[in-house]
C-alpha cells in the first residue's frame, strides 16, 4: 500500500489470509503517498472498490495479548473469525458458516470469545432472523450457541445441538469488554412493544460455558448500562418523560441511587454523558462545566458534581472520544476533533506513539492495548483522508509492524482527492466548519463542479477528516465535494447546536446555500455547475434547497429523505415509523417545531408544499423497508413535484431500508448518480468547459 513505510517487514506471517487461502498477499512494499500521472487514458476507479462490502472486518487482541482474533472473507465467500497465536504464528479458523457472516466479536477471557452473526447478503425487509449469539474457545472447541436468531436453534453448520436454555433472539452483545478473565460476560436483553420500540433494557449475567444467565436488577426503566473496569455493572441510564437520569449502584452498600437528571434533548447546564470508569472506580464524563464545549471531567461521588478541573479540552470542539487503559490504570484518552487522536499519560505509551507515527507517517495512527499490562503487542489502526482503515500489529520489544489486513485494498490512495478542513461565515456571522474534497491532481485555480453533501440527522457530528467512500467517489469522478457542518450540528459547542433549534429549512439551510457560495467566490466552484445532495435529513435540506435557491443549483440527489415534517409526526395510517413517541413529544416540538404552535412554520418549510417550485432534474431514491423515513415520503413527494416537473428520476429498491444494505444496492445507486451528475453539471452537461 502506498502509505506504508518500508521499514515493514517483507514476507510477514501474519498476513495470514494467505495461510486460509481467503485473499492474496498485499504488498508490503512502499510508494510514495503522491498524486498519480494524470493519464487520458487511464480508466476510472471501479465502482465496486468504493462500495463493495470489505472482506476484512477487524481485528482485536486478547486481553493478555498473545491471540489476536480477526474477522476476515473471500470474494463471494461468508465471513470467518480466525485466531492467530502470535508466538507460534499459528492460524485456526475457529467458526464459520455457509448461511452467515460472523458480525461483532469479543474476548471473553484469553481462551474464549463471543460473538454474534448477520447476512450481508441479505437486505433488511428479507431479514427475518436476530443476530444471535455464540461463544467459542480460540482453537475451535466448545462452540456454543447463547440466544437463538428469531427462532432458528442454530446456523446450518452449528452440529448437534442438545437443547439446554437459549437466551431469546433480542439478547445482544453490550460494546464494552469487561472483567475478561472468567467465562463470564455481560450481554443485553431488549424489551420491545407492540410496535417494536424499545421499552425497556435489561442487564443479564452470561455464563458462555454454561448459558445460564442471571438479571441484575434495574433501578428503574432503564435504556443502557455501563460497567467499570472489574467489569461490574455500576451505572444504569433511564430515559423517561423527556427527562434522562444516570442510576449509579453504590459499591459501599450495594444500592442505586441517582447521580444526576437533565433534559434528554437539549440537554442543560447539569448534563454529563458518562464515558466510563477508569480502573480506580473513578467515573468520567463528558460535560460543559460552564463552558460552550464539552471538556472531559472526572465525577466527584459525594458532591454529585464534576471536578472543577477538566481532564482533557479539545478547543474549538465538544470532547467526544473514549478511555484507554489496562487492568491497573487509565492511560490515556481517544478523541475526535477534525480528526481522531490520542492523548496518553503514559510517557512509555507516549514514546511508543512517536515511534509508530515515524514508521507510518502519512497516515493517523490510533493504537489499542491489551488489558494486561505487559503485553507484548499493540494492534494500530491507520488511516487518512485517501487511505481507507489498515490494521497492523506493533511488536513492543522489536519495534516493527506486521500487516494483519486492509478495510478496502483495492483502493489505490494516489488515486483519491484530498480533503481540507475548511470554516467559512454564514450570512450571519456564524462560523461554519466543512469538508472540502477536491480531485487528486486537480489544478489549485480549476473552477470544478460542486456537489453540496449534506449530512443527516441533522442533530449529530458530520462527515471528520478521512477516506470516505461517498465523497472520494465524487472526487475521483472530477467533483468537488463540500460537507457542511451546518448549525445544529453537534461537535462544536452549545452555540452552535442550538443556533439550529427550530431552522429546519431556514437559517440551517441558509448556512449550506452560504457554504456553496463561499466555495464560488474563493474559485473553487463553477457558479453554473453545483449540485446539492444528501439523504435523511440531508434529503430534506437537498429538497428545499432546490426551492429555495433556485438559481445556485443545478440539480439534486435525494435518498431515504424527509419530505414533511407532519410526515415524521403523523406518518401514515397503513405504515407505521420507528420515529419513537418519546422523541415525537418532548424532543421534536423543542428542536424541529410544535406541530400547533408552529403550524404556519413547518407548512413553509415543508418540501411537498414547495414541490411545485422545484424545476431542476432530480433523483429520488427511497428503500421499501425504511421505518424511519418511510416509503410514503418518497411516493407523496414524487406524486406532488412530478405534475410540474417532468425531469424526475425515480429509484425504489423494495427491500431496503434506511440507506443501502447490499453492495449491488449500493453500486447501483452511485452508478445512477455519475450518470445523472455527468449529464447535468459534468462533462456531458450542456456549458460544461470543453
Amino acid at each position: 500500500m502506498p502509505f506504508m513505510s518500508a521499514k515493514l517487514r517483507r514476507g510477514t506471517v501474519l498476513a495470514f489470509n494467505l495461510v486460509l487461502a481467503l485473499a492474496a498477499h498485499a504488498q508490503d512494499s512502499a510508494a510514495p503517498d503522491v498524486p498519480a500521472p494524470r493519464q487520458a487514458t487511464a480508466a476510472l476507479p471501479a465502482l465496486a472498490s468504493f462500495f463493495d462490502n470489505s472482506n476484512f472486518g477487524g481485528a482485536l487482541l486478547s486481553p493478555g495479548g498473545r491471540y489476536l482474533a480477526a474477522r476476515h472473507g473471500a470474494p463471494g465467500k461468508r465471513i470467518m473469525l480466525a485466531v492467530v497465536d502470535l508466538q507460534t504464528k499459528a492460524v485456526k479458523v475457529v467458526a464459520g458458516f455457509s448461511d452467515a457472516d460472523i458480525g461483532h466479536m469479543v474476548w471473553v477471557n484469553d481462551e474464549r470469545l463471543a460473538f454474534d452473526v448477520t447476512e450481508r447478503d441479505v437486505a433488511p425487509g428479507e431479514t427475518y432472523l436476530g443476530a444471535g449469539l455464540y461463544a467459542v474457545n480460540r482453537d475451535g472447541s466448545s462452540l456454543r450457541q447463547l440466544a437463538t436468531r428469531r427462532g432458528e436453534s442454530f446456523v446450518s453448520e452449528g452440529g448437534t445441538h442438545i437443547q439446554k436454555k437459549i437466551l431469546p433472539w433480542h439478547t445482544f452483545l453490550m460494546n464494552q469488554t469487561g472483567a475478561q478473565d472468567s467465562e463470564y460476560l455481560y450481554v443485553t436483553s431488549v424489551d420491545f412493544d407492540e410496535r417494536g420500540q424499545k421499552r425497556n433494557v435489561s442487564l443479564l449475567r452470561l455464563n458462555t460455558l454454561t448459558g445460564q444467565a442471571t438479571s441484575v436488577l434495574r433501578p428503574a426503566t432503564v435504556s443502557g448500562w455501563m460497567l467499570d473496569y472489574q467489569g461490574r455493572p455500576r451505572l444504569a441510564v433511564g430515559a423517561e418523560k423527556g427527562k434522562t437520569t444516570l442510576y449509579y449502584l453504590d459499591p459501599a452498600g450495594d444500592k442505586w441511587r441517582s447521580l444526576a437528571s437533565y433534559d434528554s434533548y437539549k440537554g442543560g447546564r447539569n448534563a454529563i454523558m458518562p464515558l466510563g470508569f477508569g480502573p480506580d472506580g473513578t467515573l468520567y464524563v463528558e460535560a460543559r462545566g460552564g463552558k460552550d464545549t464539552l471538556a472531559l471531567y472526572a465525577f466527584d461521588y459525594a458532591s454529585g458534581k464534576i471536578r472543577p478541573e477538566p481532564l482533557v479540552e479539545t478547543r474549538g470542539y465538544d470532547f467526544s472520544g473514549q478511555l484507554l487503559g489496562n487492568r491497573a490504570r487509565l492511560l490515556g484518552v481517544r478523541y475526535e476533533t477534525d480528526a481522531e487522536g490520542s492523548t496518553w499519560f503514559d510517557p512509555a505509551l507516549q514514546a511508543m506513539q512517536d515511534k509508530i507515527d515515524k514508521l507510518l507517517p502519512s497516515t493517523i495512527n490510533l493504537v489499542s492495548v491489551p488489558s494486561a499490562p505487559d503485553a507484548p503487542w499493540a494492534l494500530v489502526r491507520s488511516y487518512s483522508d485517501r487511505q481507507p482503515s489498515v490494521y497492523t500489529l506493533y511488536d513492543i520489544k522489536a519495534g516493527t509492524l506486521d500487516r494483519v489486513g486492509a478495510a478496502h485494498p483495492e483502493i489505490d490512495s494516489r488515486r483519491m482527492g484530498r480533503q481540507e478542513q475548511v470554516r467559512y461565515k454564514a450570512r450571519d456571522g456564524l462560523e461554519i466548519p466543512a469538508l472540502l474534497t477536491r480531485p487528486a491532481g486537480a489544478a489549485k485555480d480549476a473552477k470544478l463542479p460542486l456537489v453540496m453533501l449534506v449530512h443527516g440527522g441533522p442533530y449529530v457530528r458530520g462527515s471528520t477528516w478521512g477516506w470516505n467512500a461517498d465523497s472520494q467517489f465524487l472526487a475521483s469522478r472530477g467533483y468537488a465535494v463540500l460537507e457542511p457542518s451546518f448549525r445544529g450540528t453537534t461537535g462544536f459547542g452549545a452555540k452552535h447546536f442550538t443556533a439550529g433549534w427550530k431552522q429546519w429549512g431556514l437559517a440551517m439551510q441558509d448556512d449550506i446555500a452560504d457554504g456553496a457560495r463561499w466555495a464560488v467566490a474563493q474559485g473553487l466552484a463553477d457558479p453554473k455547475r453545483i449540485c446539492i445532495a444528501g439523504a435523511s435529513y440531508g434529503g430534506y435540506a437537498t429538497l428545499m434547497g432546490l426551492a429555495r435557491d433556485p438559481d445556485l443549483y443545478r440539480c439534486g440527489v435525494e435518498w431515504a429523505g424527509v419530505t414533511d415534517i407532519g410526515l415524521l409526526y403523523n406518518g401514515h395510517w397503513g405504515i407505521q415509523s420507528d420515529v419513537s413517541d418519546e422523541w415525537k413529544q418532548y424532543g421534536m416540538p423543542e428542536l424541529i417545531g410544535d406541530p400547533v404552535k408552529d403550524a404556519a412554520q413547518l407548512e413553509a418549510t415543508s418540501p411537498i408544499r414547495q414541490a411545485a417550485r422545484i424545476r431542476q432534474p432530480l433523483l429520488l431514491a427511497y428503500g421499501g423497508a425504511d421505518q424511519r423515513v418511510p416509503m410514503y415520503h418518497g411516493r407523496q413527494f414524487r406524486d406532488a413535484v412530478s405534475a410540474t416537473n417532468k425531469r424526475v428520476e425515480w429509484i425504489e429498491y423494495g427491500d431496503e431500508g434506511h440507506g443501502w444494505s447490499l453492495p449491488a444496492h449500493r453500486i447501483d445507486f452511485w452508478g445512477r448518480v455519475e450518470k445523472f451528475l455527468d449529464k447535468n453539471i459534468g462533462n456531458q452537461a450542456a456549458d460544461a468547459p470543453r
